[in-house]
C-alpha cells in the first residue's frame, strides 16, 4: 500500500536541479526542482546502465544521465533520447511544512 514519506526540505534543492534521496528499505530516488518551482520524483537510476541520475544535468524539465548521456523527461518519466529507451518510474510529491513528501 502506497505511503508517503519525508524526503527532504524544499530548500535543499536548488531550481532546475535535483537530489538523490535513499530510502531506508534500499530503493534509491532522484528528486527534482522544476524552473516552475515544482517538486517531481522519479527512481534514482538511469534505466539503461542504472548509473545514479543524482549526478547528471538538469536543463529545463529533462535530466541528462551522467553516464552515456541518456534523457528523460522526469515529470513523466519519458525516455527523450538513446541509449535509454525505457522510462523512469515517477512518483507523486507534495510539500508540507517545507518538506518534500514522495509517494511510494
Amino acid at each position: 500500500m502506497p505511503h508517503w514519506v519525508d524526503a527532504c526540505a524544499a530548500e535543499d534543492i536548488e531550481t532546475e536541479d535535483l537530489i538523490r534521496y535513499d530510502h531506508p528499505d534500499g530503493r534509491t530516488f532522484a528528486i527534482y526542482r522544476s524552473p516552475e518551482d515544482e517538486f517531481h520524483c522519479t527512481d534514482g537510476l538511469c534505466t539503461h546502465e542504472f548509473v545514479h541520475l543524482a549526478d547528471g544535468l538538469v536543463q529545463g524539465c529533462l535530466i541528462e544521465c551522467p553516464m552515456h548521456n541518456g534523457v528523460f523527461d522526469y515529470r513523466t518519466g519519458k525516455a527523450k533520447r538513446a541509449p535509454a529507451y525505457e522510462d523512469l518510474k515517477t512518483y507523486q510529491t507534495k510539500v508540507e511544512n517545507g518538506r518534500v513528501l514522495i509517494e511510494i
